[in-house]
């Protein structure tokens, strides 16, 4: 199954020419999510055709570069004649719901439900689940970690001969999880099937000092997409801010032991982001620095 990752805004709290606020698009087979929504994430998914049929928006926390495209994403939503309710969740939900009240979003095509996940609780899609992390910034803030379920294990053709099992139908209904009948035996998946693959896992840290927390949910992921606003020579200011150097990003990626890392909400004092790409390479190798409508697919281990 598909899993995508478009990155529809890379910059930090202030925009560049290159890079429009924060904002993650996600599809994962049928259902698409948005993580973050700044200031014209309706245009940029509008370059990067990913459409609007959104199943939930993600919102780490309520600075505007984070949320402020909300709006007018809804009111567009709106405009298309959505029907379907959207949730939308945040570290504040009763402040969205709030504006929503304020401006008439109550009058929209569709429903709204502004909700809060707490550190640990998730939302199911599907054969995946979204889960909000506790992050360390200067307002409450989560990350969100999106975790697909284990896989069955694999087929092991050998185990099957030996029951006396042939090749065709009987192995693809078995594959599939499916018990078959054979004789009068009845031969089950876990017969022929090894051990559960685990599922993929994509992990979003929105802004945030490096912390245990992020190193627990990221343990292993396949992708970890980390603040990584500075370099190390502007460290005092990193601190102050609630951000992460590169530097910083790529220690957590090595301690949580992850197979990719995204270095995103760059600052726009950095033309050439380069220097925050080399930086983090000395701590972690397999690293890049996302660019808006980057796209990443993330492939199965094994």
């Amino acid at each position: 199954m598909m899993l995508r990752v478009v990155f529809l805004g890379t910059s930090g709290t202030i925009p560049s020419v290159e890079r429009n606020p924060s904002a993650i698009f996600i599809q994962f087979g049928q259902y698409r999510v948005l993580l973050d929504c700044g200031e014209g994430t309706q245009r940029q998914m509008m370059i990067a055709k990913t459409g609007f049929k959104l199943n939930a928006i993600f919102i780490t926390h309520l600075h505007t570069d984070h949320f402020i495209g909300l709006f007018s994403l809804l009111e567009t939503m709106s405009l298309n004649d959505r029907k379907e309710k959207l949730t939308v969740y945040s570290p504040h939900p009763e402040f969205l719901k709030a504006i929503f009240n304020a401006f008439s979003y109550e009058n929209l095509s569709f429903p709204i439900e502004s909700r809060e996940l707490k550190d640990g609780e998730s939302v199911r899609f599907g054969n995946f689940r979204i889960m909000a992390f506790k992050t360390d910034h200067i307002v409450k803030s989560y990350g969100y970690a999106l975790i697909e379920d284990e896989r069955r294990g694999k087929f092991d053709r050998e185990r099957a001969e030996k029951l006396g099992l042939k090749p065709g139908p009987i192995y693809a209904k078995l594959a599939k999880g499916e018990s078959v009948k054979v004789g009068d035996k009845i031969i089950t998946p876990d017969m022929v099937l090894g051990e559960p693959r685990p599922g993929r896992k994509v992990v979003y840290t929105g802004d945030t000092r490096p912390c245990k927390r992020v190193v627990e949910v990221a343990k292993n992921a396949d992708l970890l997409i980390h603040d990584s606003s500075f370099t190390s020579d502007l460290q005092d200011w990193a601190v102050e801010t609630k951000h992460s150097t590169a530097k910083e990003a790529a220690k957590v990626a090595k301690e949580a032991n992850v197979k990719k890392l995204v270095l995103t909400h760059i600052s726009a004092r950095y033309k050439d982001a380069s220097v925050l790409l080399s930086e983090a390479k000395e701590i972690f190798e397999n690293v890049v620095v996302a660019e808006d409508f980057m796209v990443i697919d993330v492939p199965y281990s094994e």
